[in-house]
Parts: structure tokens; sequence; C-alpha cells
């Protein structure tokens, strides 16, 4: 039966979680549970493998589930005909939240089990709004309690144990989850993603294109806030404002993730 279930996202916050409970001598066994939207950065899987094999070092029984809906994000866009944004994400409720749910129903016992999120200190409104979704179940999040780590001396405690970080971290990106791309990003992070990773992005505007012709919208995963007027921004739009014109984007608007928890 499992009783410790350690959501396992692929980000420095689940890793730094997983360590501070596998050291924790009152732990003796816990599952890592990883859901992969099918769009995730090649070196995420990298992270994933040498993260794992680092925890099973610790005298704790480790073990690592990988799970997957089997569509990708745009295919869900187009089955319910509706492209996500900073508000709704269809994407990770499906791929993630029910998907993760319906496992761990199917293995874990309420009463037994307590789930684990990579929520640090900065982030405890997250939890609040877990602690609703999964009314019923134990919660925790290791981060959130003394030692109190930043983000940065998580990154280097995971250099001391000889673990290179996720690329997408030193590129910038606030996250590590599919491939620096998010509905919930802002114009910041696509920007971060053109620059960075200009394949990636030029599939995602072709996806974007794509999807809402076949399924007859405007809409789109950004917003032009300019004149105190909201319109749909595609990323067609966006990719010709930025090299038209580099400065012109929202710097600070780097949207949030945490899809898979809330």
């Amino acid at each position: 039966m499992i009783k410790h279930l350690v959501y396992y996202s692929g980000g420095i916050g689940s890793w730094a979680s997983a360590k501070r409970l596998a050291q924790n001598p009152e732990i003796k066994s816990m599952t890592l549970l990883f859901a992969d939207t099918l769009i995730e950065d090649e070196d995420l899987y990298r992270f994933l493998d040498e993260s794992v094999e680092n925890l099973k070092q610790e005298d704790c029984d480790i073990n690592y589930v990988k799970i997957a809906e089997g569509r990708t994000p745009w295919e869900v866009f187009e089955d319910v005909k509706f492209i996500g944004n900073s508000r709704i994400d269809p994407c990770s409720r499906v791929l993630k939240r029910e998907f993760m749910d319906k496992w761990r129903d199917e293995y874990c016992d309420p009463g037994y089990t307590t789930l684990y999120y990579g929520i640090d200190w900065t982030e405890t409104h997250r939890l609040d709004r877990v602690r609703k979704r999964v009314s019923g179940w134990k919660i925790d999040a290791p981060m959130t309690h003394e030692p109190l780590l930043e983000k940065s001396e998580m990154l280097e405690w995971l250099i001391d144990e000889g673990i290179e970080p996720p690329r997408l971290y030193k590129m910038g990106f606030p996250h590590n989850n599919c491939g620096g791309f998010c509905v919930k990003a802002g114009q910041a992070q696509f920007k971060l993603l053109h620059k960075n990773l200009p394949h990636r992005y030029a599939y995602h505007e072709k996806m974007e294109n794509e999807v809402a012709k076949k399924i007859g919208t405007d809409a789109r995963i950004l917003r032009d806030r300019r004149n105190k007027q909201v319109k749909p921004l595609s990323l067609t739009k966006f990719r010709e404002r930025i090299q038209d014109q580099p400065a012109m984007f929202d710097k600070f608007d780097f949207g949030g993730c945490g899809c898979a928890l809330d």
C-alpha cells in the first residue's frame, strides 16, 4: 500500500521535496508520480532519470512511476474545442490533474496515504488551493518547512549532489515543464521561448493557428492589453512584433505555472 506519494514534476521543488522525505528516517518508502504531456524538453527526461537515481542512494525504497494520457496539449485543445489561456487550462486539467487523480484513486487510500507537493515557502497560497481541491486527503509540502530554502539554494543543493540542473532553468525559464511552453505563461516567457528555442516556438505558433482554424475561434493564448483594450494576441503577431521591435513586450509578464496542482 502506498503511504507516501510525491507528485514528481521534473522541477527543482519536487526533487528537493522528495530528497527531504528520503532523508527522513521515519519514511521507508515512497512513490514518485510523473505525468508526461508529450511536449516536454528532452533534458527533462535526463534530469528525471538522474534525480531518481540520486534519491535511490538514500535509505528509502523509491518507486518511480511515469504515466501519460496519450495526447498533447494541442490535441486536447482540439478535442475540447478551446485553446487554453492564463485563466483556463484544459491541457493540465486533462493531462495532469485528472489523470494523476485517477491513478492516485486506483492505487492509494486516503486513509493511509499522504500526498506531497513541490511547493516551497514562497508559494503557500498554492498549497491552500491544493488542499481544497483534494479534500479528504492528507497533504504536505516539505519545502515549506524549515530550513527554508530559496530556489537558488535548491539548485546549489542539486549541483552538490552531482546533478546538472535542467537546462530550461539555465535559459531563464521559471519552470521545467512542457518544454518552456505553457498556456499560463505571459509575454516575457514566450519571448524567452522564441529567443532560446525558436524551433519550439515555431511549432506552437503553427499549432495555435491550425487548431484555431479547426475549431473556428479567434481566441489565442496571449492577450494584447495596449491602449487599455484587451484583444487576442496570436503567437504569430507576437513574434512579428518582437522581431520588429524587440523591446515591445511586457518584461514582467511571466505568468504562472503550477497547473498540475491547482
